[in-house]
């Protein structure tokens, strides 16, 4: 009881009437909802209206609904929850049941214990009420199950047909890919050539489940083997950075010693000097207090001289005054030389505090994953060949997406020449590509999910989507009303392209219509004249290589103007092409015939020249940066796509 509690508040309440699902669907983001909840919701939003699409409250994803023609009201109809989440309703959900009590006696008011399951009628019968049911001659062949013990037994979930409120849902059109009642067979359906029974295709769909499941397991147990991987990967990097906080404390402390010994030095120094100085002063007065002692004994004679009655006595003291025996002890003294007048200690604090603040300990340095160090060289790893057999002249490549695919690095480019995308990738150890003809040159390409992407097809104004598993499998074509050029992901529902007469860059909806067409003006001029390459930021911005103005602009989706990077002198760019920001915001720039890569921060600003000629780079075009910290950047005629390693 108490897990079917949390299980409703946690998984079957609606976030949006805080209820129970009351007639789930869950949208492409796997959020569920209430039907009439989500499409409450997505009436009070005009750009879900706009893009014929349901709109997540949680998440602001849309998802396309298969009729938008129908009323708003009929558009999450077609919208089904996950098998996961209709699982958990039939088990703990309100109109799950048990054994427990006789359905029959129930609807009595009665709590009669129940004996047998009944598998057609979907209830629990008490033995009375069992001998009735055999009766019946419409119930009297149905299969029914004995109840022993705890046995409980799931209710069989009867769907009913969305137009045909009264039929169950029975049949399936294998030509239409979609389960349907038996009034529908016969109205909808006659001419289709494949109607079966659901239930014959439970033994296959069965099959193919135990398949999934496999696959699953499989899956789950790799994950854990990478989890147990991961946690022992823990273990070592938490022991590293103890020995890291070791390593620091044992550099600082010899950098304490270091103070410590010219502390000394200072110090003794200071000992020695100071111990002279009062030597000195010490021994200075010594000889005063003696040439004191002296002037008074020769005061005491010449007093004992005057006194004397003998005139001898007289004349011979005063002879001696004039011989310069009085005082002549007392001159020795006064005449030293080289004594210590005073010990001073001089010190520079600026210069003291500017040497601590170049005091370096060390740093640390920390690598993210799918982050490039731009600071550092990059480093040529490899060079893909986009020359296959088949190709009927000499390829041009011209854009590049790189798309992990079950764990597979896969490179997608756009070649000209041959009219086709091609992907190149490892399979057992062996290089592998493949190839999709187009009929047209194509141009730029970008992601759209983990395993898709959208093409330009220039000359037959389409978009062109593409499944990358890692071969390429054409998805669908988007007819647009101008011929584009630059392309790339903004939104699940939008994309922005780039249109060179008059030169603009557009939004546009997953069908190709115009939602709103930007043409950023400076001092009353149109700054874009030939914008063939665009990017979105990590912001949601538009990154605009244009090469008529040799310029990179950064605009909002709304048309606004966040920089302009038009440098002048030895930066000035001659023909920008390739363009795309990394996870931290830093931009790459290719710039064709000046044969180098460009780094801008995420403000556009110019940091330095990371690639140039010297470094292999040839009339580069498109570029990419990846989650490992490499770089692809494409030679157009040189017909190879070149991997750095940063």
């Amino acid at each position: 009881m108490a897990t079917s509690q949390k299980l409703t508040e946690h998984f079957l309440t609606c976030t949006i009437c805080t209820g129970v699902f009351d007639n789930p669907c869950t949208l492409v983001c796997y959020h569920t909802f209430c039907r009439k909840c989500v499409t409450n919701y997505t009436k009070t939003r005009p750009e879900a209206i706009s893009a014929k699409s349901l709109l997540c409250p949680f998440c602001s994803k849309m998802t396309k609904v298969t009729d938008p023609e129908r009323p708003v009201e009929e558009w999450a109809d077609d919208v089904k929850p996950s098998f996961v989440m209709q699982g958990l309703l039939d088990s703990f959900g309100p109109a799950s049941k048990d054994t427990t009590y006789c359905a029959f006696c129930k609807e009595d008011g009665e709590t009669t214990p129940a004996d047998v399951w009944c598998t057609v009628c979907d209830d629990a019968l008490c033995e009375k009420c069992v001998r009735v049911h055999s009766r019946i001659p419409s119930t009297r062949h149905h299969d029914v199950t004995d109840l022993c013990g705890e046995v409980k037994i799931q209710r069989r979930r009867k769907v009913m047909c969305d137009e045909h409120k009264q039929e169950c849902i029975e049949f399936v059109c294998k030509d239409c890919r979609k389960v349907v009642c038996q009034k529908c067979c016969i109205i909808y359906h006659r001419k289709c050539d494949s109607v079966v029974t659901i239930e014959s295709e439970i033994l296959p769909m069965k099959t193919n489940l135990m398949k999934m499941k496999e696959a699953l397991s499989k899956k789950q147990e790799d994950i854990k083997t990478q989890t147990d991987d991961l946690k022992s990967t823990v273990n070592k990097e938490a022991s590293r950075y103890a020995q890291i906080e070791e390593d620091i404390m044992s550099i600082t402390q010899k950098a304490i010693e270091q103070i410590k010994l010219k502390e000394r030095k200072l110090l003794d120094d200071l000992k020695e000097m100071s111990d002279l100085h009062i030597g000195q002063l010490k021994a200075h007065i010594k000889s005063r207090e003696l040439t004191v002692q002296m002037y008074q004994q020769q005061t005491e004679l010449m007093d004992q001289a005057l006194q004397s009655e003998c005139d001898m006595d007289v004349y011979e003291m005063y002879q001696g005054c004039e011989a310069g025996d009085v005082g002549a002890v007392g001159d020795v003294g006064l005449a030293e030389r080289g004594r210590v007048v005073k010990v001073l200690f001089r010190h520079d604090i600026e210069k003291l505090s500017k040497a601590l603040g170049d005091l370096q300990l060390g740093e640390i340095c920390t690598l993210y994953e799918g982050v490039l160090d731009l600071k550092v060289d990059p480093v040529l790893q490899d060079t893909i060949n986009i020359r296959i057999a088949g190709d009927r002249c000499a390829p041009s490549v011209a854009d590049v997406a790189v798309i992990v695919v079950d764990g597979t690095d896969t490179v997608v480019v756009t070649d000209r020449n041959n009219k086709s995308v091609k992907s190149f990738y490892t399979r057992n150890n062996l290089p592998s590509h493949s190839m999709l003809s187009l009929g047209n040159a194509p141009w730029s390409l970008t992601k759209l999910t983990h395993n898709q992407v959208a093409v330009i097809v220039t000359d037959m104004k389409q978009i062109v989507t593409v499944e990358v598993n890692p071969g390429l499998v054409l998805l669908s074509t988007i007819t647009t009303s101008k011929q584009y050029w630059g392309l790339t992901y903004l939104t699940p529902s939008t994309l922005a392209a780039s249109y060179l007469s008059p030169p603009c860059v557009d939004i546009l909806d997953m069908t190709g219509n115009v939602l709103k067409s930007i043409s950023p003006l400076q001092n009353g001029n149109n700054i874009l004249q030939s914008p063939y390459f665009l990017c979105t930021t990590r912001t949601g911005n538009i990154l605009v290589s244009d090469q008529g103005s040799k310029c990179v602009v950064c605009l909002t989706p709304e048309g606004d103007v966040v920089f302009t990077f038009r440098p002048t002198g030895d930066t000035a760019l001659t023909w920008p092409r390739g363009i795309t920001s990394t996870s931290t915001g830093d931009i790459l720039v290719t710039d064709f015939t000046q044969h180098k890569v460009i780094h801008l921060t995420e403000s556009g600003q110019f940091v330095r020249n990371i690639l140039r000629d010297q470094g292999g780079i040839v009339k580069p075009s498109g570029v990419e940066v990846d989650g490992c910290g490499r770089m692809y950047v494409c030679m157009y005629d040189q017909a190879v796509v070149k991997i750095f390693m940063f």
